[in-house]
């Protein structure tokens, strides 16, 4: 084997041990699957869901689902590298990063208009602020209302243009994700009354 394919091989396995969802920043909280203890572990993220909540009017649970979707609760999180012929990386499938997925573009447009240029896609306080401020203008935009999660997921994921489009509607996929977040708001809701939470 060649000492470039060597090399090659050598960047790409240390490239994977530096992201994902390992312990400290980044990381994700244990038990995704039950919302007490998602905010027993880190109650700051409480804190910023019950902002958002009181601000824009964003269920807890609905906020909590889609951030589930979007990053599993994973700070830095990142779409995948594309490589060519397989091996070779050639950037990322898009600029969404953090909890929100907020792509670079949109999140310009939150910053300039709400949060300032020190506002961060990596911070919780920030990236649910986004989400609030951008399913709000769902809301304007579309006529969806702030509690229909399955339809505020659509929007957020396909954009609101292309939610009014109608885009959504060929992706059988994504109408089955766009249930699966709904369902999940249900049952984070069901678990944060029962912890008091709610």
């Amino acid at each position: 084997m060649s000492s470039f394919f060597r090399a090659m091989i050598l960047m790409l396995a240390l490239g994977s041990c530096g992201s994902g969802g390992g312990s400290g920043y980044g990381s994700a909280p244990r038990e995704l699957d039950d919302a007490c203890s998602i905010v027993s572990q880190r109650p700051e993220y409480l804190r910023a869901f019950q902002q958002v909540e009181r601000k824009y009017g964003v269920p807890t649970p609905s906020l909590m689902a889609m951030i589930y979707q979007e990053s599993k609760f994973i700070s830095d999180n990142r779409t995948p590298h594309q490589y060519a012929l397989g091996v070779i990386p050639v950037g990322r499938q898009s600029s969404a990063f953090g909890y929100s997925q907020a792509l670079d573009g949109t999140w310009e447009e939150y910053q300039d208009e709400v949060a300032g240029r020190r506002a961060r896609r990596d911070d919780i306080f920030a990236a649910t602020d986004f989400m609030g401020w951008y399913m709000t203008k769902t809301v304007e935009e579309t006529g969806v209302p702030i509690y229909d999660t399955r339809n505020q997921y659509l929007a957020y994921h396909d954009g609101r243009s292309g939610y009014n489009r109608g885009t959504w509607r060929a992706k059988s996929w994504l109408v089955r994700i766009a249930g699966e977040v709904e369902a999940r708001a249900v049952l984070y809701d069901t678990q944060l009354r029962s912890c008091g939470k709610r």
